[in-house]
């Protein structure tokens, strides 16, 4: 009977023990879900949450508390993340918390990598040198090549041996935080060399072009020289009209590149007498290379001139410019427009 009454003591006390770790996983439960679904709140604006490479879920609840996220106890996020078993499947990367936001939404957004997309601007016309400043400027970025010249650069891009001038085409690029500069070139690249191929294509008879390179190194002039967006067509029709008929093509940009870094704002006449590969006073033809990095709309023109006979053209002043299909006429625009005669 003794035994009888222990085993029913400790049996009731077992039950009991169940009803009451029941009851604590009950409300564990209940108070999880409460706490998941509750919307974070704070007067800031965005927060920046990163996850760098190696961090476990101890340094994102740290990095978390860091930032000013107060709401829920560590057990209660470790709890949920192991629910939605997201807790070892946060991917690196920064991510924007805004006030609203519940535990389950951020850790749902770490779990699916939809991770803040930066954006780096490429600028029509920039040189090689500007590209490459811009990306050692951007702090989001990884750098990798600053130590690298340009040569070295083209080569861990697999292009050796490519001169990179103009080879990259001016858009908006998007990356996330801690992406290689090397990775920006890459995808510029390429878009360069599906823009480059279209237009191609897609150019007009009779165009005194025989390569891409040429349309590239053409559409770079027409580039710098662009004052009006409106007036691309016009522009590359008056130095493809003088490379039809021999003509130079006397433009200053390319004397300007050929200066290189001892350019100093101001063009003079034994500038344009001096030969260099890009002197495009003393030498017939395209210079060697592009000039700088040509748009889309640039590489359009190129391949489709406007139908002229102007074969001079000069600033007004205001953006626009005056064209002229003869000498005298150019002079006389110069003489308006440049020297302000009237």
């Amino acid at each position: 009977m003794a035994r009888k009454g222990i085993f029913g003591r400790l049996l009731r006390l077992f039950v009991l023990l169940l009803v009451v770790a029941a009851c604590g996983v009950g409300y564990l439960w209940m108070r999880t879900q409460q706490f998941a679904d509750r919307p974070i709140e704070f007067a800031d604006g965005e927060k920046i949450l990163e996850v760098a490479p190696g961090d476990g879920f101890a340094d994102v609840m740290r990095k978390l508390r860091g930032i000013g996220i107060a709401e829920g106890s560590d057990l209660e996020w470790r709890l949920l993340a192991r629910r939605m078993k997201v807790a070892s499947r946060l991917q690196v990367g920064e991510y924007g918390i805004t006030s609203g936001m519940s535990p389950r939404t951020i850790l749902q957004r770490m779990h699916d990598g939809r991770v803040i997309q930066r954006k780096f601007t490429i600028i029509e016309g920039w040189s090689f040198r500007d590209l490459r400043a811009a990306l050692l400027a951007d702090a989001r970025l990884r750098h990798e090549i600053g130590a690298l010249n340009d040569g070295e650069i083209m080569q861990r891009l697999d292009r050796k041996g490519v001169f990179p001038e103009g080879r990259f085409l001016p858009e908006t690029y998007l990356f996330t935080r801690n992406t290689s500069d090397l990775d920006i070139l890459r995808q510029a690249a390429v878009a360069m060399d599906k823009a480059l191929a279209e237009a191609w294509a897609a150019r007009a008879q009779g165009l005194p072009l025989q390569t891409p390179d040429e349309l590239l190194t053409l559409a770079s002039i027409v580039e710098k020289e662009t004052g009006l967006a409106s007036e691309r067509p016009q522009i590359a029709g008056v130095f493809v009209r003088r490379l039809q008929i021999g003509m130079r093509l006397q433009t200053d940009p390319t004397v300007i590149y050929g200066i290189g870094s001892a350019y100093d704002g101001n063009i003079r006449r034994r500038d344009l007498e001096t030969d260099t590969p890009y002197n495009t006073y003393t030498r017939d033809g395209l210079p060697p290379t592009p000039i700088a990095m040509p748009g889309k709309a640039s590489l359009e023109a190129a391949v489709r001139p406007a139908p002229t006979k102007a074969l001079y053209f000069v600033a007004r002043g205001d953006g626009s410019s005056e064209f002229s299909d003869d000498l005298a006429a150019h002079n006389r625009a110069v003489n308006q427009y440049q020297r302000g005669a009237k």
